[in-house]
């Protein structure tokens, strides 16, 4: 039996104090595709921004689907300043959220970069969005970070690459 494709740990990064974003640099091009594990509060309902190579131009758009049992949404961002994974604004300031982010093809030249995020928030809502960076260099640097307010003292982002077998 062949073996499948591995997680290899990057970098982790647990806040010790509030902080606006986090950054993950300097990041290698030996692998097929990055996965950022994040899980969060933050200190208000805020608009997140995931950036690549601290690209801060209107090259980013975002489609996202999200639910709460009774509530289905759909929305979409373009010529944005980064790629825009939504919060809902009643998120409390305790670590309740989780974002599962693949970032593929990240090394390759010739491509645009996408992103798919699935987020979870602990009251019952979730989401699931697809960015797209119109940029075809290699990303080497990923910054998560809030708008207007702050990541919780605690939260814990995880940067993994995906080794091919």
């Amino acid at each position: 039996m062949a073996a499948g494709n591995t997680y290899v740990a990057i970098a982790t990064q647990t806040l010790g104090s509030a902080a606006a974003s986090v950054t993950f640099s300097s990041i290698s091009g030996a692998y097929t595709d990055l996965v950022l594990i994040s899980t969060f509060g933050v200190t208000a309902g805020d608009d997140l921004y995931l950036r690549f190579n601290s690209d801060t131009g209107g090259n980013y758009s975002t489609t996202r689907l999200g639910g709460n049992g009774t509530t289905a949404t759909s929305t979409r961002t373009t010529s944005d300043t980064g790629i825009q994974p939504r919060t809902p604004s009643n998120q409390p300031a305790t670590i309740t959220t989780m974002y599962n982010t693949n970032i593929m093809n990240y090394a390759n030249t010739t491509t645009y970069k996408t992103a798919i995020a699935r987020y979870n928030y602990a009251s019952g809502f979730t989401e699931a969005d697809v960015g797209l960076w119109r940029n075809t260099a290699a990303i080497t640097s990923v910054t998560f970070l809030c708008n207007a307010s702050t990541f919780v003292t605690g939260s814990t982002f995880s940067l993994y690459g995906i080794a091919a077998a």
